[in-house]
């Protein structure tokens, strides 16, 4: 096993991205505020790191609680991405994208520090900017409806 440069910094790390929907056609977009941790004021679905010893269902759930303040109705896996950012790499995680239902009148800004706007919104009728890994898990969305 090579030596991991950067001790006590992960090298690769693995989230869970989910896109919540309303099970009608519509799917919940945040914008990210000035505090988030990237690409501020873009349009996102949700994501969260997936902490040691938990099932990817358990993060994704526990995310969508800790985002948005309501429990899933539905976690459907429906792809997995290996993002790479940066040129040369600086950022790497697997990303594992989950479709989850929510109750959308139960939805709720819960970490305002991250978001400053919640939007419902039909997959064509996007909101911009989008974040730039959003699209991506979109189109997971969209192939798997």
């Amino acid at each position: 096993m090579r030596e991991m440069a950067g001790v006590g910094r992960p090298r690769v790390s693995v989230s869970g991205v989910f896109v919540c929907h309303d099970g009608a056609g519509r799917i919940l977009l945040a914008r990210r505020s000035a505090g988030a941790r990237d690409e501020p004021g873009t349009w996102d679905c949700g994501a969260g790191a997936l902490e040691f010893g938990e099932t990817f269902e358990a993060a994704v759930a526990r995310e969508v609680h800790e985002e948005y303040g309501v429990r899933p109705l539905g976690v459907e896996q429906i792809g997995v991405r290996n993002v790479l950012r940066g040129d040369p790499v600086d950022s790497h995680w697997v990303a594992v994208v989950f479709a989850v239902r929510v109750e959308p009148d139960e939805v709720r800004i819960c970490e305002p520090h991250k978001f400053d706007a919640l939007m419902w919104c039909a997959p064509d009728a996007l909101p911009a900017p989008l974040h730039s890994q959003c699209g991506e898990s979109l189109a997971l969305w969209r192939a798997a409806g």
